[in-house]
């Protein structure tokens, strides 16, 4: 049975569990952050992706001037990169030297003016420091590429490789010896307060190897904390798929870490030709994927029962959508076949994007296939689209009949509940990938943020 396409709440177990959620703990816990604004505990990250500066023309001064920055309490940047061994080991490098800490272009984070030689998006990160002292910062190491994985392996695989590859990374990010250009040598002690560890994806030979170099960060983080007096944090990416999150030893790397970046997101996409809800909640009988852990609820509770502590885990919640075409208008598009990736949109919703090169403003800024800004898809329902809602999984989508076009994403709506949900099993918190990708005045961040008590 698929579910009713319509935002109202039928019987079922689950729906009564949101209800619940929403009248049991959403209520009073408005009216008690409404008395103690103060309390902050809950996480609420995002990552900030260095390449935003280009196309999407997002930098760190959006984030400051629409308000999102000061709902924060941990900034991840994506990302640096890991050299493959040399004969002296691994390091960490930088992935792109203009956007770092050249640019001289950048509207400045509170207008406050960059002093050479810094310029680029680590003196906007110094300026937000400034600006909300209680902001963390963390350089994000790693990410999707095949070439950052394989060098994530072999420096891993020595003692004396992991050894370099810290104390490489320590030096660029944490003592600030981020390197040298025509204007000057960049040195910006205290730029990050830790790191977080995006090896995406350790194999099953790499898993001793994963915690032993989590250890390794611990160790000479620790070792620098006794010199400093400061306290520097550790996290990693969680993946979603057990094929990767069973390649970790989750139980002993949540204890060399403060908190797991969680992915909730990409359980379903443009990549397979059957339509899916890409971050739901929760499972349901009529997913045609039912019973294979592709939901938030049960990656949350394999993360628990591997040994997780529950206030570790950091809950994923993705800015961004995916789409197909050739969908038929079968209950509204959901769990049908499709003949291709959506096309990209203009950013305003009103059509396609001529040019995927970049060179044509106004596209929807991933410029990408099958994806689509959380940003681009609020205007939609303007221009042919439907949304509606899934109560059982707690999932959104977007259906134009007419174009037989059909995307998966996250509303503010969604957001609320998924942070209730976040509140209610007493998890740390959450975060989102990306903060280019909210719209301009930051509703996402936002909605987060109201729900998490920030």
């Amino acid at each position: 049975m698929i579910p009713r396409a319509r935002t109202g709440l039928r019987s079922c177990a689950l729906c009564v569990m949101v209800c619940v959620f929403v009248l049991l703990l959403a209520v009073p816990a408005m009216a008690q952050r409404e008395q103690e604004s103060e309390d902050r505990s809950k996480i609420l990250g995002a990552y900030f992706e260095e390449w935003s500066i280009y196309y999407a023309g997002y930098g760190l001064a959006n984030l400051e001037s629409n308000g999102s920055a000061a709902k924060l309490s941990h900034l991840l940047y994506a990302f640096a990169n890991v050299t493959s061994p040399t004969p002296t080991g691994s390091s960490c490098v930088i992935a792109d030297a203009w956007a770092d800490f050249e640019s001289p272009y950048l509207a400045p984070v509170g207008g406050i003016p960059s002093v050479s030689p810094l310029f680029g998006n680590f003196a906007e990160i110094v300026k937000l420091k400034q600006l909300h002292p209680k902001l963390k910062t963390l350089i994000s190491i790693g990410g999707a590429s095949a070439a950052n994985a394989a060098a994530f392996s072999a420096a891993a695989s020595s003692d004396a490789g992991r050894k370099a590859l810290v104390a490489s990374c320590i030096n660029m990010f944490v003592l600030g010896n981020v390197g040298s250009y025509w204007n000057g040598t960049v040195v910006v002690p205290g730029l990050f307060d830790g790191f977080d560890i995006d090896w995406e994806f350790p194999t099953a030979a790499d898993k001793p190897n994963f915690t032993l170099l989590l250890k390794e960060f611990r160790k000479q983080l620790n070792e620098l904390s006794e010199t400093t007096g400061k306290t520097y944090l550790l996290s990693f990416f969680g993946p979603a798929g057990a094929q990767n999150y069973t390649n970790i030893d989750l139980s002993e790397a949540a204890e060399l870490v403060d908190f797991i970046n969680m992915q909730g997101y990409d359980f379903a996409g443009a990549w397979e030709a059957t339509t899916n809800h890409a971050s739901p909640l929760f499972d349901a009988r009529q997913n045609p994927n039912f019973g294979q852990g592709l939901d938030l609820n049960d990656v949350v509770n394999a993360y628990l029962s591997a040994g997780v502590p529950k206030h570790k885990i950091s809950m994923g919640l993705p800015l961004y959508g995916h789409g197909w075409m050739g969908v038929p208008n079968t209950f509204h598009g959901l769990y049908q076949n499709s003949t291709e990736p959506s096309a990209v949109l203009l950013a305003n919703g009103t059509g396609n994007c001529p040019d995927l090169s970049g060179a044509t403003p106004g596209c929807d800024t991933l410029l990408t296939p099958g994806n689509a800004t959380y940003a681009t898809l609020s205007t939609v329902t303007a221009n042919g689209y439907t949304r509606y809602y899934d109560p059982e999984r707690v999932a959104v989508w977007l259906y134009n009949a007419s174009t037989e076009t059909f995307y998966t994403y996250d509303d503010p709506f969604t957001a609320m509940l998924k942070m209730i949900y976040v509140d209610a099993r007493e998890l740390g918190g959450a975060y989102v990938w990306a903060a280019k990708d909210d719209d301009a005045s930051g509703t996402m961040i936002k909605t987060m943020a109201r729900w998490l008590g920030r």
